[in-house]
């Protein structure tokens, strides 16, 4: 047993429900353009493909390019390098550029709790859960960084303690924690509510959150929608089940069911996509579907002004 550090609190599954925050309270206000720039466009080409399709001169670029960002001092390109210090970068011989370090990764974890940043407490109680990097393993202490993360408002951590309380049948705090991810776009969050509404036999509950876990970035909202409109999952409900749907104006749609699914296969390779613009290209029934140029119709435009999280 381990002592949990300073200005942590054990986490009891039975006691008070933590306050939750919002994880972008917890970064600087403002970002260095320059920097932002540099990590972004590197990030960008890293989720253009999978893994093994990255060149090593493109793997060494996005990494010489993510550690410069890191260096000057941007805090989405140091949690980027955590990340590849995890599970390094490059998973083929002809690609392979960085070995993981789990040292230099809780490095940057204990980086990021010292500036009081949500991500680097989740991050670091997993640390410490599976112990590496030199953090003690120790559960107790885990639960402790989960905790004070979710407080912090890192949606990670909020659905960690959801599922804690889930297993302790503590259905109210378990909702509490879930909506306090879901409130901050938190894709998993979106799904895992629309999966308990589909389960109620609450359809339109059901499909609103979908759509806006589809939103939120979530390939498995957006794979749950393309089976409502898909002809054989139809064939398979039963009858009280399609008389529900039909209420809502949901039948199959092929058109639907083809955008959806591009949908899906574009988060697949990219997570990083925000639909903001979903709703005006693929509304929900009953409003009839606009025309479709394919996905970039609905991904957010690059904002204008300063970056910010």
């Amino acid at each position: 047993m381990h002592t949990i550090p300073a200005g942590l609190q054990a986490f009891d599954v039975k006691g008070p429900i933590p306050t939750c925050g919002r994880w972008k309270d917890t970064m600087p206000k403002t970002r260095d353009p320059a920097a932002y720039r540099l990590y972004i466009n590197a990030r960008k080409l890293w989720r253009s493909k999978i893994a093994w399709q990255l060149t090593r001169q493109e793997a060494l670029g996005i990494l010489h390019d993510v550690q410069a960002a890191a260096n000057q001092g941007d805090w989405g390109a140091r949690a980027l390098m955590a990340y590849f210090y995890r599970n390094g970068l490059g998973p083929l011989e002809k690609n392979h550029v960085l070995d993981p370090d789990a040292d230099k990764l809780v490095e940057i974890l204990r980086s990021a709790v010292a500036a009081g940043q949500a991500w680097g407490y989740y991050d670091l109680g997993v640390a410490h859960e599976h112990g590496y990097g030199g953090a003690a393993q120790d559960e107790q202490i885990a639960w402790a960084y989960y905790r004070k993360a979710a407080e912090l408002g890192s949606p990670e951590a909020q659905m960690a303690l959801a599922s804690a309380y889930l297993k302790a049948e503590r259905r109210d705090a378990e909702e509490v924690m879930v909506m306090c991810a879901y409130a901050q776009g938190h894709g998993p969050a979106a799904y895992d509510l629309g999966m308990s509404a589909k389960l109620r036999k609450d359809f339109r509950a059901a499909l609103e959150y979908y759509q806006a876990g589809t939103r939120f970035g979530s390939k498995e909202a957006a794979v749950s929608l393309m089976f409502f409109f898909d002809s054989k999952e139809w064939s398979l409900r039963d009858k009280q089940e399609q008389a529900a749907l039909k209420g809502l104006e949901i039948l199959p749609d092929p058109e639907r069911e083809n955008r959806y699914h591009q949908i899906y296969q574009a988060l697949d390779l990219n997570p990083d996509l925000k639909l903001t613009r979903l709703d005006k290209v693929l509304p929900l029934p009953p409003a009839e579907l606009p025309e479709w140029n394919g996905i970039q119709d609905a991904i957010e435009p690059e904002p204008d002004g300063p970056p910010s999280y």
